[in-house]
């Protein structure tokens, strides 16, 4: 079985390895056991990351296929909702969003 395995450390880092002779019925624990990712981020076990197959949520006990992307995730800063609302107080409700650059002459909103 060919498995990748990708972690993002830090921001802007990334981490990706492929193991191309998994053993069939490899779980995910196993995966990063084999990649030697737990002695090298202890972290992961640590600080409890998420870690997900094809983007969605896995147990450390799911078993894996061939082709499967292995993805740990690090917990979000800050809400992205939130941030974006304070992009937007700073930036101004006139400056910014669908109708900000309008043509001269036009309607409002057009």
């Amino acid at each position: 079985m060919k498995i990748t395995l990708v972690y993002a450390s830090a921001p802007r880092l990334v981490h990706e390895t492929t193991l191309d002779a998994a053993p069939d019925g490899c779980t995910l624990g196993q995966a990063l056991s084999a990649a030697g990712w737990l002695a090298r981020f202890p972290e992961i076990q640590r600080d409890m990351l998420t870690v997900g197959v094809w983007g969605r949520q896995a147990e450390w006990e799911w078993v894996l296929c061939d082709g499967d992307r292995v993805e740990v995730v690090r917990g979000l800063r800050v809400d992205p909702k939130v941030a974006r609302r304070e992009r937007f107080v700073g930036q101004g409700a006139r400056s910014t969003g669908l109708f900000a650059n309008r043509r001269p002459g036009s309607k409002a909103g057009y």
